[in-house]
């Protein structure tokens, strides 16, 4: 799995405990992120790269983008040139804010880049669904988080302008569409207010990882051998630094980190 940082250990969070015996290899890109203000060329390109040094290098057998961004430029374009199922967080998140609204008005926010592409856009559009939706980006939340500012008063003033758009709109469900928000869902929850669900797609991207491996019979069952699943994080950028945010965003399976540097 990949991310242009830290915000994917979100979905790996979710996708160890669900599939505890499955090994994980994530890939922080941190020597180029954020890839939000990024123009979505540049993101495929990024993300063509690094899903083939995943594949190539690592001898994966699949592939979670775990990035919005990224998923936004550049999902169906990998499954188009590898041979490995390959996930984004859109789709799920999507489908799991439409179960959860109650009156139709749902909310996603996201990067700069997310929002323009108009991918969020298309997927509530292809369930059929009928609800309306609001979105806005939010730049300066994904920073936040990776200085650990996440329940600032700065955090809280910036949410507050940046959220009012949606709070006029009358939304019962907020989708966040940054794997780095669920970080921040403390202080958007007190701006949001108590009605409004906060959906994050890393759970329901980790189920459909689950149902993917199960369907293709390729996971890895309990006590088939293999043990306990392996999990390794390798970082384009300060390796010490990932560690240090990324075992306090994640855990202690952050117990090491190798480094990679783009020739």
């Amino acid at each position: 799995m990949f991310d242009s940082g830290f915000g994917g250990l979100t979905v790996a969070r979710a996708l160890i405990d669900l599939l505890p015996d499955e090994d994980v290899v994530y890939f922080g890109d941190t020597g180029r992120y954020p890839y939000g203000p990024r123009p979505l060329d540049e993101v495929r390109a990024f993300s063509r790269q690094i899903t083939r040094l995943l594949v190539e290098r690592h001898d994966v057998k699949m592939i979670v983008v775990a990035c919005n961004t990224a998923s936004a430029a550049a999902l169906e374009l990998l499954r188009f040139e590898f041979d490995v199922p390959v996930v984004g967080v859109i789709d799920p998140g999507v489908r799991a804010a439409v179960r959860a609204t109650r009156n139709g008005r749902v909310g996603v926010i996201g990067t700069v880049g997310t929002i323009a592409s108009g991918a969020y856009q298309r997927a509530m559009a292809s369930t059929r669904a009928s609800v309306s939706l609001a979105c806005a980006s939010c730049p300066g939340f994904v920073e936040l988080v990776e200085r650990g500012e996440t329940a600032s008063d700065q955090a809280h003033v910036l949410a507050e302008r940046l959220l009012a758009p949606l709070c006029e709109a009358g939304v019962d469900t907020l989708l966040l569409g940054c794997t780095h928000y669920p970080f921040l869902a403390r202080t958007i929850a007190d701006v949001m207010g108590r009605r409004v669900v906060l959906v994050s797609s890393a759970d329901e991207t980790a189920f459909e990882v689950r149902s993917i491996l199960d369907d293709t019979g390729i996971g890895r069952r309990s006590g088939s051998g293999g043990g306990k699943g392996r999990h390794r994080f390798v970082s384009s950028g300060d390796v010490e630094w990932f560690r240090e945010l990324g075992s306090r965003l994640l855990g202690p399976e952050v117990a090491g980190v190798e480094a990679w540097e783009w020739g």
